[in-house]
């Protein structure tokens, strides 16, 4: 039987891997336009988080709630996308994107893995948005979640996006199997911590797989060995 590796990686973001979050640091906050153009600038990838405003527009944000990058007590989910978009990051003249900002500035020039933070049962709901924001846009993209149920919705609704499920250090054996049947990822992001496991080393044989949040030349020298890809941040990033 031909291997899946036969084929290239439809994701593969080069030995620069991806950016976690864009290329952050003083003065550009995580998930800002700043961040990713700073990321495209040294020919990395883009990994961004995503959640869903009360109004269903899509926006680029880690957290559930504003507190600790915009010193605000708003929760995403919460509040409509424009008062969202009058939120400044870490006190700079950067603000809240929408998914739709980042697919502009982006313009398919670099690939892009999407996490999709989901609360409250929103997955579905969530994974409908996004898709429809890709729509026409021409440039390679992974969808990814913690919760199976994004990669489930997009198996049977949006099956020519790339789907991937996003795996922590502190899943049990059961959850893993529960969460990749359910999923039915074709690639997985897996914690650093664990990625030298001989389980993920069984994964790595079935689909294609990256290593976050790479954060030190430790992180590095073993993720480089055993995933595809690096999801990286400051002295994680890679040297070539």
């Amino acid at each position: 039987m031909q291997s899946f590796r036969s084929n290239p990686d439809p994701l593969d973001p080069g030995p620069r891997g991806f950016a976690h979050r864009g290329l952050h640091g003083p003065g550009v906050p995580e998930n800002s336009l700043a961040a990713f153009r700073a990321a495209i600038e040294a020919g990395a990838g883009i990994e961004c988080d995503v959640r869903l405003s009360a109004d269903g527009k899509v926006v680029v944000f880690h957290d559930h709630d504003l507190q600790r990058l915009c010193a605000s007590a708003l929760t995403i989910e919460a509040t409509p996308a424009a008062m969202l978009a009058g939120q400044r990051l870490l006190g700079t003249n950067e603000h809240m994107p929408r998914l739709l900002d980042l697919l502009e500035v982006i313009g398919g020039r670099v690939p892009m893995l999407i996490e999709l933070k989901c609360r409250g049962g929103n997955a579905a709901k969530l994974a409908e948005a996004v898709v429809a924001d890709l729509v026409g846009y021409d440039g390679p993209v992974g969808v990814m979640s913690f919760e199976p149920a994004v990669g489930k919705w997009l198996a049977r609704h949006a099956a020519e996006v790339q789907r991937g499920l996003v795996i922590s250090r502190n899943a049990s054996a059961f959850d893993r199997w529960r969460c990749l049947r359910a999923s039915s990822a074709q690639f997985l992001a897996i914690d650093c911590g664990v990625i030298a496991r001989p389980w993920a080393a069984r994964e790595r044989k079935a689909r294609w797989v990256y290593s976050w949040t790479i954060r030190s030349a430790g992180d590095r020298q073993t993720a480089e060995i055993h995933a595809d890809a690096l999801i990286w941040e400051g002295d994680g990033r890679p040297r070539s």
